[in-house]
């Protein structure tokens, strides 16, 4: 497989042309840099830094207003040599085929980095859920499904949720898939409800653990929780529960920012004393979108959304989409900033972070500071196969314990081989999978 290589986007006259940005080329670079370090022969590189399978499909539906609308569909396998391949299902306007490969890639990394037996898979399809009603949203979580059925199941490619999907969509897809297939499948598809078959805890996973990780990188930075201030990209499901436990730690979240979809637009809400997470939660919509106008009526600051970059705060954690942290934007990071944790997926480029590590800045990288969703997702297929679910404390308690674990592993590396904490999450995990690879005789 091949991908294009970034392209000049065209402007107006006047303007400066900037190269667009192709999250898949920053995933394979990552790769590229890492293979070359650990010395990887030319075929496990090749099987390595591409998807070992891909489907694209459309999904007829026939919308509430009549007619019939066809949306796309993408559902990218990176690898699977350490097991089933994991990955989420988001639904964005702006969703791209290289997005989709290049998160599937790091969600193979993911997984080898917490050591759990899957490999790396995403999904998507192009669409807003903000202008669809649930009847429809309910068509494409089933219409999905069914031009995926036969390549994905418990034992292939487990789904579950991601940007602008719910419990409730994979309740609609288990169902489709169970249809189809004639049993009960719990194991097929997580993220469900609690009701049939979610795990507890599996909904704060993501941002309780990329707080963990926060935790245990403070202890190395000799600072106490409760002396720090922190600002936050984004208000979706990682967001809300970083915020939520960043505060139970001691800390405070001064900043978060949202999409507001009726301009396309991003904005941010700031109170210096420290945001209010339940308040801002009761304004804003199932999709972590604050209502902009009661903000500013409770007396948070409106700014641009690019300002939660720019806060004079010790914390800095992206939690929203891709290439936020680049050459362009460090510049304007404050100097008292020490720590990055990136609660998004792929938020820094590989430019953003030369120029950090020259700066020192702490940072905690996407593969294992997120890792925590991907980590209770396993733990809700290993209950679903099992038809046997733990409480909520043995669910942190194993999280807790497995995350810690590969911080420290991720650690060890960075210290031991002088490596920056990226590059040491990578060495670790492109090896168990190239090894993983390696035995089973693919190159």
């Amino acid at each position: 497989m091949t991908t294009k290589k970034a392209t000049p986007v065209p402007a107006k006259k006047g303007t400066v042309v900037e190269q667009s940005y192709n999250p898949f080329e920053t995933a394979q670079a990552q790769f590229d840099r890492i293979a070359s370090m650990l010395g990887l022969d030319g075929p496990t590189r090749d099987l390595l830094r591409n998807p070992i399978r891909e489907y694209h499909f459309s999904i007829p539906i026939r919308m509430d207003r009549g007619g019939i609308q066809i949306f796309r569909g993408f559902r990218v396998q990176h690898n699977d040599a350490r097991g089933p391949c994991k990955g989420g299902i988001r639904f964005h306007p702006l969703e791209t085929i290289d997005t989709i490969r290049a998160l599937a890639m790091w969600m193979t990394w993911k997984c080898s980095v917490v050591d759990i037996p899957l490999g790396g898979a995403k999904g998507g399809i192009v669409c807003d859920p903000h202008n669809l009603s649930l009847n429809e949203i309910e068509q494409l979580c089933r219409g999905w499904v069914r031009q995926i059925a036969r390549d994905v199941g418990p034992c292939l490619d487990v789904p579950a949720p991601d940007v602008m999907t719910n419990p409730q969509d994979m309740l609609w897809m288990l169902d489709e898939y169970e249809k189809i297939h004639g049993g009960r499948y719990p194991g097929f598809i997580t993220g469900k409800p609690i009701s049939i078959g979610g795990s507890l805890g599996r909904k704060e996973a993501t941002g309780y653990m990329v707080v963990l990780t926060i935790r245990e990188a403070l202890k190395e930075l000799n600072l106490k929780p409760e002396n720090t201030t922190a600002s936050i990209q984004g208000f979706g499901n990682v967001a809300q529960y970083a915020v939520e436990l960043y505060h139970k730690i001691g800390g405070t979240v001064i900043s978060v920012s949202s999409w507001d979809p009726t301009d396309n637009k991003t904005f941010c809400c700031r109170k210096l004393s420290g945001i209010l997470f339940d308040e801002l939660k009761s304004i804003s919509d199932p999709f972590g979108t604050i209502n902009r106008k009661k903000a500013q009526d409770m007396g948070y600051e409106i700014l641009p959304g690019e300002a939660w970059l720019e806060q004079d705060v010790d914390v800095l954690i992206p939690a929203a989409v891709e290439n936020q942290i680049s050459a362009d934007t460090v510049p304007r990071i404050n100097r008292r900033v020490k720590l990055i944790a990136e609660g998004a997926n792929g938020p820094t480029t590989p430019e953003g972070d030369l120029m950090l590590d020259k700066r020192g800045t702490f940072l905690i990288p996407d593969i294992l500071c997120n890792a925590g969703g991907v980590t209770c997702s396993y733990f809700e297929q290993v209950q679903g196969n099992m038809n046997y679910y733990w409480d909520e404390k043995e669910v942190f308690d194993k999280l807790d314990a497995k995350m810690t674990s590969a911080f420290h592993a991720v650690r060890e590396v960075s210290k031991r081989q002088k490596l920056p904490n990226r590059d040491a999450a990578y060495v670790l995990a492109v090896n168990r999978v190239a090894r993983a690879c390696k035995d089973r005789g693919w190159c």
